[in-house]
């Protein structure tokens, strides 16, 4: 590191400084922080549709094996069909797909409690109440004794992302709020408002109950002791940062020619490696979710947009390049 620091000429010198030297991974410049802040208000209002739905899948769509419309909310009407079908909405897929990364590496407290007799028995509890009146799915349970219980693990982890969306999604519009009022000014800023609302809430209990017939069943109870930092914003950094799984359809890998590693763990193909140049492609989980953010973009963010080349014609990937910069912040 001495050597690379030593020798201005090499690429990264300029990076090993700053970051010897206490900055962050992005350089502090005003372009950047501008960027940045637009980006992460953006993010923030997307963030608080992601974690409404998902705790309202989790805690009114539990055990519904077809949910229709769980992307509605409890409020189905013809208007929002009308504007789903036409795709003039939110993208809670993207949800999902973090969702469900998350469960497929695991990681922290949430996965080892799932794999308890404690939530076994909770789970089984839950299920015999929602399936008593249900002779179809009953005989289904007996079938397959497993398919339920993992049913419930999958809407725990909805659970879970939901409550720690909900404080990021907080968290960012507060950065905005702040940086309107002058308030935040620098790269530095930036990371010290994050780094403080994560310890604030790094004890924050994660806890999940839905009732049934008006009775309120805990699958994760407070005695599991999960928190917020470790239980649910390590695992999720982790998982959608640097793991995630590729996007079917556009990264084929052979795994017969062992471009998968025997150890899933070792798969990484998170939001920091992903190239922005598919973004806007369908079939591209990204997309979504800055298809989405496009509709909260603050004004001085889409005038600097509006500046460079091509204009708005690529909007989705100049939101990409935002974003990752804002993750490397």
């Amino acid at each position: 590191m001495v050597s690379l620091q030593q020798s201005s000429a090499h690429p990264l010198a300029s990076i090993i400084h700053r970051l010897e030297t206490g900055g962050a991974l992005l350089p502090d410049t005003p372009g950047n922080v501008v960027e940045v802040v637009g980006i992460l208000h953006s993010y923030g209002m997307v963030l608080d549709a992601y974690w409404q739905n998902l705790t309202y899948i989790a805690d009114h769509q539990f055990l519904v094996l077809f949910p229709f419309f769980k992307y509605f909310n409890g409020e189905v009407s013809l208007k929002k069909l009308m504007r789903h079908w036409w795709h003039d909405r939110i993208n809670y897929e993207f949800a999902e797909y973090c969702m469900k990364a998350m469960f497929w590496h695991g990681g922290g407290g949430l996965d080892h409690y799932l794999d308890t007799p404690d939530f076994e028995q909770r789970a089984q509890a839950a299920i015999r109440a929602k399936i008593r009146a249900n002779p179809l799915i009953q005989g289904l349970n007996r079938l397959f004794p497993d398919f339920l219980v993992e049913q419930v693990r999958l809407l725990s982890y909805y659970s879970v992302l939901g409550q720690f969306w909900q404080v990021m999604s907080a968290m960012f519009l507060e950065l905005s709020q702040r940086f309107d009022r002058g308030e935040i000014q620098s790269i530095a800023d930036v990371v010290e408002h994050v780094k403080q609302g994560l310890v604030d809430a790094a004890q924050n209990p994660i806890t999940y109950a839905v009732e049934i017939a008006g009775t309120s069943y805990e699958i994760i109870p407070p005695t599991a002791r999960l928190t917020f930092l470790m239980d649910a914003a390590v695992p999720y950094v982790e998982t959608v940062f640097f793991r995630s799984f590729p996007f079917f359809g556009t990264v084929s890998y052979n795994a017969q020619a062992h471009q998968i590693s025997y150890e899933q763990a070792d798969f990484s193909y998170g939001a920091l490696f992903a190239d922005p140049l598919p973004i806007g492609g369908a079939g591209i989980p990204p997309t979504l979710l800055m298809q989405d953010m496009r509709h909260f973009l603050p004004d001085y963010l889409s005038h600097i947009y509006a500046q460079e080349l091509r204009g708005e014609d690529d909007l989705r990937v100049k939101i990409c390049l935002s974003f990752q910069k804002s993750m490397f912040a």
